[in-house]
């Protein structure tokens, strides 16, 4: 690239080129600036255009295209040059109309729409023209449209000018401009057009004219209007019948998915059949009137992974070393700290059972277990599996006293098989848990209980085109009404309707159960829609379902489509499942929640909200479930459920097994939710050995870790993991022993009770996201998050700062297992400040526990973990902790929904043994931080693996974690994006010379003859300046004869 000071010969060329007064100058610096951009990279364009180039095409087309009888020996080349040029240049458009150039270019196409090498031209130019709105608008102002529209042709066997013209129909297409094309039929013409293309082309050699024409429809319905006059002249089923056509012939398949798209595009948008967008369930919240209900959230999709949210306050948080640094003031006086002097209940306990030698008996609750290989003995012709429908298990009933309950005669029958689960148990918790529809029935999953299945199950394949299939299904639905049933079948704000539907092949739906979400089911024709309902106390987060399904057929496929969704992509498109329980198979003692459901997939639909804006998007996940068994129950759920019911028991039995001489297991309650459920807070060590002091003293000198979870509803994965941590932490395993004696354990299992209980998915009965309230949380509306904070304030403030706090979660767009944790100099770094972060000094600690578990949990990634303290995530349990409270590692630990794509689990989802082995996995992981204060037993030193761990960082690939790692999706989810790819440059630079080089037969005698004067010139100019051709490099010097010097060539003024 010649320097800026040398570059005065480009400026003279370009100069003289707009001041020639002759054709043989002009056509010569034409021929030369050819040459020289044709001969190098975008670099000499770009160069080119920095020095003025485009302003001096454009005033050279001007003063040609003015005259009485405009010389196209000049203006072809000129316009083919300033067509490069200007596809280059993004302000073109903006030039052009300064320049005054726009509308001369259109009255030269006007004039020569015969002559097909002078109408490309021009319309190459106009294209560029375009790339400004204004322009575009102005061209449509002026005609330009029509003059366009009347070289389209109809079907001829001339086809090579018709590509040519329709390759640029869509050119002048503004929002403005389809406005006037649907009110001047343009529309109606198009789809004639194709039908015409399509009709008439049995041999298939018109394909790129019938893309084209697909493509001039995609743009003119890229504004409402053009979708509704598309629909109104029966687009969609013109369209729907080619495209059948298409799929029926080989060769056709380019053609099938821009029509596709096409429909979708198109389809008209259908409001939910809701009488309201907000939640069926509403909580009367302290000090707001009970006919408010809170305002419209940000849809914050995923744990530390949704949309940025600015913060005035801290705008610079990423950057400013300081403020990442400083503590920010405690939110509540000392004083009231107090409080929680109770939550501490190992540094006052006095152990009097030491003093004690009465043996206390550990398995007084042992399990009983089942016959989980065999089918076991079938079910006594009174209770088949259709009698534990959910409506008949009452979770009041094992308080009646005057008969057998159902509870009774079936734990009477096949008795308790699941380890830690007991059904009665369960049923006593459950009757005590508040809700807001009151909840008096159980879920049949819940009551009996789950263990995982004794084989992993891979990933499912996804066969070609499936989406494509389910969109045609759901077109045929809007062309063929007349079929369809439209039946109401489950209907969660009328129970009339959960009464026997009036077809009796319709399935049966519900889901007024603890956890359970299902707003609405409508039997359509083959298949069902199924509405979620949105958090309490709003109108958002669709994504949890949990309901019933029964009177089924076996083996008779069923289509369902949960029609609300709101996420942008799902892991449903990479090989995730549903989860699906069966009673059947659970009374022939097969109790397991078992991966289900084929031909998934998920897309953007034409479902808008009831009420809100036609503007919002909803999509659809869609699966097919072929059932095992006649007239059984099943129950289907986004994942493996985990109720607050099953927490309370859990905890209970956990109580009942452990020895209190050994393990101290203390269950309290946080707080009261507000709906008036206990938060349970969990303390978990070992006692002292004696009552000595110094036994006592090394007790409470044990660094505290802290655990969270389910501050998501939805992410019940997280509650799995916990359940793998609680369990594991009160065994005998040596591992777990060695822990208790060198930690105290605050364990917070499920932090947002209520939002578990009504089946919601993000928030809590406040309408907010409980891991946005974490730095100013309000006591009344969110009291658990509140206590939690104050707890580990109180907790910082006896000198007891958490080794460890971390907050269990799930992630529904990526795989694997992963930790966020938090680091200046990663953060500082990775926001691209001025700061040398090789200056900076910081423990790296907080990458000890992610590299450790990259070496004994199969499921972890170390290369999906991410230590970023981001602005729009400083208000999440992880980010408080670790600036409030000082704590180094400080992390939230993302479990996937759907499988691993590395290690030994890649391509296997992940089930609930997995999800607990990972809760295993990360206590055994806490050893690697006390291995050099630790004594540890004989069986803690015979794993190897556990203690050998060298501070020396993992070689692995960083990445953002908070972006989806997937690749896109083999077929597109969204559809208002054009399908067509924008034409690259080098595209349309070959199509410029082609029209260069070609001869046409429309040319008339005057333009042979021209063409002819072009070539011979462009031959004589070669052999002028040879060594120009291929040249890499414009180095333009200013001649001491007033002259230019090319390189090495003469060209002399």
């Amino acid at each position: 690239m010649a320097a800026p000071g040398s570059s005065s010969g480009l400026e003279v060329l370009l100069s003289t080129l707009q001041n020639a007064g002759d054709i043989e100058s002009t056509l010569n610096i034409l021929n030369v600036l050819d040459e020289l951009l044709s001969a190098g990279t975008d670099r000499r364009i770009t160069y080119m255009i920095s020095k003025g180039g485009s302003e001096a095409l454009l005033s050279a087309l001007v003063t040609t295209a003015r005259t009485f009888s405009p010389n196209f020996t000049i203006l072809l080349p000129l316009l083919h040059l300033l067509a490069k040029v200007g596809h280059r240049d993004r302000r073109i458009g903006m030039k052009a109309e300064k320049a005054e150039a726009v509308l001369p270019t259109l009255t030269l196409l006007k004039q020569n729409v015969k002559h097909t090498r002078r109408t490309a031209a021009c319309l190459w130019v106009l294209q560029v023209f375009c790339s400004s709105v204004t322009t575009a608008t102005l061209l449509g102002q002026n005609r330009g449209l029509d003059v366009i529209f009347r070289l389209i042709p109809p079907h001829t066997t001339r086809h090579k000018r018709t590509v040519k013209l329709l390759n640029h129909f869509h050119i002048f297409l503004s929002e403005a401009n389809v406005r006037a094309a649907v009110a001047k039929g343009y529309v109606s013409a198009l789809l004639k057009l194709y039908e015409d293309w399509h009709n008439k082309d049995p041999d298939h050699e018109t394909i790129p004219i019938r893309l084209a024409l697909l493509h001039c429809l995609h743009q003119t319905t890229h504004c409402s209007a053009g979708r509704d006059a598309l629909v109104a002249q029966g687009g969609i089923s013109l369209l729907y019948h080619t495209t059948q056509t298409c799929l029926a012939s080989n060769g056709l398949e380019s053609l099938v998915e821009p029509a596709v798209q096409l429909m979708r595009k198109c389809y008209p948008k259908c409001p939910l059949p809701l009488t309201s967008d907000q939640s069926v369930y509403t909580f009367p919240l302290p000090g707001r009137p009970t006919d408010t209900a809170p305002g419209p959230q940000d849809v914050s999709f995923e744990d530390d992974s949704d949309d940025d949210i600015e913060n005035e306050e801290d705008d610079d948080l990423e950057s400013d070393v300081n403020k990442l640094r400083s503590r920010p003031e405690p939110d509540r006086p000392l004083e009231q700290l107090g409080q929680y002097v109770r939550l501490c209940p190992e540094l006052h306990h006095d152990f009097q059972d030491l003093d004690s030698d009465s043996e206390v008996d550990s398995s007084s609750d042992e399990e009983v277990e089942g016959d989980q290989d065999g089918k076991g003995e079938p079910p006594e012709n009174h209770l088949q599996a259709c009698d534990f429908h959910s409506h008949f298990l009452s979770s009041a009933s094992v308080k009646q006293d005057s008969h057998p309950s159902m509870v009774d005669r079936l734990l009477e029958k096949h008795g308790a098989c699941i380890p830690h689960h007991d059904p009665r148990m369960y049923t006593t918790a459950a009757a005590l848990t508040k809700s807001i529809p009151e909840y008096s029935i159980l879920a049949f999953p819940d009551f009996w209980g789950h263990l995982p299945p004794q084989s992993k199950e891979p990933m499912a394949g996804r066969k070609p085109n499936v989406q494509r299939k389910k969109v045609l299904e759901d077109v045929q639905r809007l062309l063929n009404p007349e079929d369809i049933i439209d039946e109401v079948v489950f209907d969660l704000e009328d129970p009339s309707s959960q009464c026997s539907p009036d077809h009796s092949d319709s399935l049966s739906f519900f889901s007024k159960f603890e956890c359970g979400n299902l707003r609405k089911a409508v039997h359509v024709r083959r298949y069902y829609d199924l509405i979620l309902n949105a958090d309490a106390n709003c109108s958002q987060h669709h994504q949890w379902f949990y309901f019933e399904v029964s009177a089924m057929a076996a083996n008779v496929p069923y289509r369902f489509n949960i029609i609300n969704c709101e996420k942008a992509n799902s892991q449903f498109n990479y090989g995730m499942q549903p989860v699906l329980y069966s009673v059947r198979e659970a009374l022939e003692g097969r109790p397991n929640w078992l991966r289900t459901g084929t031909e998934v997939c998920y897309y953007r639909n034409s479902f808008c909200p009831s009420r809100g804006q036609k503007s919002s998007s909803f999509y659809t996940l869609t699966f097919t479930v072929t059932f095992k068994h006649n007239e059984d129950v099943c129950y289907l759920a986004y994942h493996y459920p985990y109720t607050y019911s099953a927490l309370q028991s859990h905890l209970q039995v956990l109580q009942r097994s452990v020895d209190p001489r050994k393990l101290f297991f203390r269950q309290q309650s946080l707080c009261n939710t507000l709906a008036g459920n206990p938060c349970p807070l969990v303390t978990i060590t070992a006692c002292p050995s004696s009552k000595s002091w110094k036994d006592l003293h090394q007790l409470r000198n044990r660094p505290c870790v802290v655990l969270t979870a389910r501050v998501h509803p939805g992410e019940s994965n997280a509650s799995w993991v916990m359940k793998g941590t609680l369990e594991f932490l009160c065994s005998s395993d040596p591992v777990a022993e060695a822990l208790r004696e060198a930690y105290i354990f605050k364990i917070i299992p499920m932090l947002n009770p209520d939002g578990v209980i009504n089946g919601t998915h993000r928030c809590s009965l406040n309408g907010e996201d409980l891991n946005r309230q974490w730095m100013k949380p309000d006591p009344v509306l969110s009291p658990t998050i509140y206590h939690a904070k104050g707890f580990l304030y109180y907790l910082n403030s006896i000198g007891k700062t958490p080794l460890v706090f971390c907050d269990y979660h799930g992630h529904s767009r990526k795989k694997n297992v992963f930790l966020y944790g938090c680091s200046v100099k990663e953060t500082v770094w990775q926001s691209g400040s001025a700061v040398n972060t090789a200056t900076l000094k910081e423990d790296p600690g907080y990458r000890t526990i992610p590299k450790t578990l990259d070496r004994i949990a199969p499921a972890f990634s170390f290369n999906s973990c991410n230590y970023l303290v981001e602005k729009s995530r400083e208000a999440t349990a992880r980010v408080v902790v670790w600036r409030e409270m000082g704590v180094l590692r400080s992390y939230t630990m993302e479990s996937t929904y759907n499988g691993c794509d590395q290690g030994v689990f890649k391509g296997m989802q992940t089930g609930t043994g997995e999800l607990e082995e990972m809760g295993v996995k990360f206590c055994q992981s806490l050893l690697s931080l006390r291995r050099n204060t630790m004594l540890y037993n004989r069986r803690v030193i015979s794993q190897p693996t556990l203690l050998n761990l060298d501070d020396n960082l993992l070689d692995h690939k960083s990445r953002n974690c908070f972006e989806d790692d997937e690749p896109p999706c083999v077929e597109e989810i969204e559809y208002l994006n054009d399908s067509f790819p924008e034409p690259n440059r080098n595209d349309l630079d070959s199509e410029v010379n082609g029209n260069t080089s070609s001869a046409e037969e429309e040319e008339d005698d005057e333009e042979e003859h021209q063409t002819t004067g072009n070539s011979r010139r462009r031959s004589m100019k070669s052999r002028l300046y040879p060594h120009l051709i291929g040249q890499e490099t414009l180095n333009i010097k200013r001649s001491p004869c007033n002259g230019m010097n090319i390189s090495n060539g003469q060209y002399l003024s």
